[in-house]
C-alpha cells in the first residue's frame, strides 16, 4: 500500500448561495490516523468529507494531501478514495467485476486487474464470493466489497461516509472491529463521517466534534469524553451534565455559578468576571448518592425516571433549579440502596469531576 497520507485543511469553506455549510475550518488530520468527523445532520460534516475527496468543489481555501495541495485535482488525481453510504455496487457485474471497476476505467489489462480484485477479496475474507452479486450478499458483505473496490487504487487515504448507518446493532459492532483492525494493518488515513459519539469513540485516534458548520473541537477520544471544549460538546457526548449560570465568584482554581432556579454551584477553572455567563459540566458518571460534604458539589433533588442499563442504572433528578440531571451508578450500589421515582435524593461529586466549560474568550 502506499505511504499514508497526512491531511490539512486550511481555513476550508463551503457556500451553497446563502448558505455556509462549512465555515473557515483548519484541521491537520496525522498520517496513518483514524480520524472521525462526528456531529448531528447538517452540521458539515459529509461536506468536509466531499471536499477532502474531490466530489464537492471548495469555495475558500485549501485541502493539502501530504506535500501535495489538491484543491483543484479531480477525485482519480487525489491519491484518496471514496466509500459511499449507499456502497453503491454495480448490481449486473459480479463481485471482481465491481472491486476491479475503477482499474479497468484506468486502463490495466483485464488478467492484472481481475488478480488484484481477488488479492482484494481475499484481504476482506470475500473471495469465496468472487463469481456473486451484489443482490445475493447481506448487507455486511456488501460492505467488504465496497471496501475492497475503494482500496484497489492503493490510496494514501480512505473516505469513509457513514459506513455503518444501514448494518443491524450486532453487525456494527462487528464490522467496527474490522475498520480498525484494518486500519492498522493498511496503515493508511482513514476519515470516517458518523453522527454516533459509540462508533467514534470505539474507532478514532482523532474525533472531530462539529456544530453548525464549524470545529467545536478536535482531540483524542478521551480528552473529548472527559474535557469537552464546549458545553455543545458536552451535550453531544452525552457524558456530561451541562449546569448554564451567571459567575458569582472565583477562589482556589474554583469558580461559583448561580443557576436561573436559584442553585449555587462550584466548578475547576480560571478565573470568570462576577455575572459572566458560565456553562459547567459534571460527569455522569460519578455523580454519587448521598450528602455533599462540600457546599456547590452536589444537590437534593426529586427522582423523575429510573432506567436499568445492566451494568448500571440511569437516574434522572429535578431540583435545585436544575431539570433532568443525570446520575450514571453501579448496579451494586443502586440496589445495595434502591431508590424511586418521587422519592428526593441528595447528590454529589467530586471538584475534579466539574469543569468550566470553554475557553475564556470564547
Amino acid at each position: 500500500m502506499s505511504k499514508a497520507a497526512e491531511i490539512d485543511l486550511a481555513s476550508v469553506s463551503k457556500i451553497y448561495g446563502n448558505t455556509t455549510a462549512v465555515d473557515a475550518i483548519s484541521l491537520k488530520i496525522p498520517a496513518g490516523s483514524y480520524c472521525c468527523l462526528l456531529g448531528p445532520s447538517g452540521c458539515g460534516k459529509t461536506s468536509t468529507l466531499r471536499m477532502i475527496a474531490g466530489h464537492e468543489s471548495i469555495s475558500i481555501g485549501d485541502v493539502r494531501l501530504g506535500n501535495t495541495v489538491v484543491t483543484d485535482l479531480p477525485p482519480a488525481k487525489r491519491g484518496t478514495a471514496m466509500m459511499f453510504q449507499s456502497y453503491a455496487l454495480f448490481p449486473h457485474l459480479n463481485l471482481i467485476d465491481n472491486v476491479a471497476f475503477s482499474l479497468k476505467m484506468a486502463g490495466v489489462p483485464a488478467d492484472v486487474r481481475r488478480a488484484k480484485a481477488l488479492d482484494m477479496l481475499k484481504l476482506m475474507q470475500m473471495e469465496a464470493y468472487a463469481t456473486r452479486r451484489p443482490a445475493q450478499l447481506s448487507g455486511g458483505q456488501q460492505q467488504r466489497v465496497a471496501l475492497a473496490r475503494a482500496l484497489i487504487t492503493d490510496p494514501e487515504a480512505l473516505l469513509l461516509d457513514e459506513p455503518l448507518s444501514a448494518l443491524d446493532p450486532f453487525l456494527k459492532i462487528r464490522m467496527r472491529a474490522e475498520l480498525k483492525k484494518l486500519q492498522k494493518s493498511l496503515g493508511i488515513t482513514f476519515v470516517h463521517v458518523t453522527h454516533s459519539q459509540e462508533e467514534a469513540m470505539a474507532l478514532a485516534d482523532i474525533i472531530v466534534v462539529m456544530s453548525d458548520g464549524r470545529i467545536e473541537q478536535a482531540a483524542t477520544p478521551r480528552e473529548v469524553f472527559e474535557r469537552p471544549a464546549s458545553a455543545f460538546v458536552a451535550r453531544f457526548m452525552g457524558d456530561h451534565n451541562v449546569l448554564s449560570g451567571k459567575a458569582t465568584g472565583s477562589s482556589n482554581g474554583l469558580v461559583t455559578l448561580e443557576v436561573v432556579g436559584g442553585g449555587v454551584f462550584s466548578a475547576s477553572g480560571s478565573p470568570r468576571e462576577p455575572g459572566s455567563t458560565v456553562d459547567i459540566g459534571i460527569r455522569t458518571d460519578h455523580v454519587k448518592l448521598g450528602e455533599s460534604p462540600v457546599k456547590g458539589l452536589g444537590f437534593t433533588g426529586l427522582v423523575s425516571n429510573i432506567e436499568y442499563r445492566g451494568a448500571t442504572v440511569k437516574l434522572s433528578i429535578d431540583g435545585a433549579g436544575i431539570e433532568d440531571f443525570t446520575a450514571i451508578v453501579d448496579d451494586r450500589s443502586f440496589f445495595a440502596t434502591p431508590v424511586s421515582v418521587g422519592q428526593a435524593v441528595p447528590l454529589h461529586w467530586d471538584a475534579s469531576d466539574a469543569i468550566v466549560l470553554g475557553n475564556l474568550d470564547s
